[in-house]
């Protein structure tokens, strides 16, 4: 095998380890993993910040999952072991967005990247997944609930769409990485005490 195979799931980790929510919100002196929820991802620098470095973070963290996969997409021949190395790539830059080297391996809780990796596989996947996740923070006004259920429901959007087994496995394997990053907030909403998205910073 040529380094590239290798080579391509590294650059796809380091890619998805820039903490874009740290840096769009630096020019606001507001250090985001010190205040709030103290998460790097959209949802805390809305909070802190407003919508529009908000929406910039969500826009580059869904970016940034999709764009390493697109990459090695076009560059690796085609092989038998090609989607292989894409669903690594894919799982790469969600690991890096949760365990980024640049801060000390504590990042985010991958959501955003993850939608990035399945707008590249299977958009129509995301598509329920988004459904689910309006659905359930706009009934429950917890965007972390959203989060869990609207991730969760990539694994039968793929079935039902008779996607093959890697998607699916890759899929599990993002799923249970979201949970595991959202076990707070798990504790929190069955607990009562999860903060609603109309609640103030």
């Amino acid at each position: 095998m040529t380094p590239l195979p290798f080579l391509l799931i590294l650059a796809s980790y380091l890619v998805g380890a820039v903490p874009f929510g740290v840096l769009l919100s630096r020019s606001s002196g507001i250090d985001i993993r010190t205040r709030g929820s103290g998460n790097i991802g959209a949802t805390n620098v809305t909070r802190l910040l407003g919508k529009k470095l908000g929406m910039l973070t969500l826009l580059a963290d869904v970016a940034k999952g999709y764009l390493p996969m697109f990459v090695a997409a076009r560059l690796l021949p085609d092989s038998s072991e090609k989607m292989t190395i894409i669903a690594l790539c894919g799982g790469a830059t969600v690991l890096g967005h949760m365990f980024p080297v640049y801060l000390g391996f504590k990042g985010g809780k991958g959501v955003a990247t993850g939608l990035g990796v399945f707008l590249f596989l299977a958009p129509k996947a995301v598509l329920l997944c988004l459904l689910v996740f309006g659905a359930a923070v706009g009934l429950s006004g917890f965007v972390s609930l959203g989060s869990l259920l609207g991730s969760l429901a990539v694994i039968p959007g793929l079935w039902l769409l008779h996607e093959p087994v890697w998607k699916i496995v890759l899929a599990s394997f993002v799923v249970l990485l979201i949970w595991f990053k959202h076990s707070q907030n798990i504790t929190r909403l069955l607990r009562g005490k999860e903060k609603s998205w109309k609640d103030k910073a």
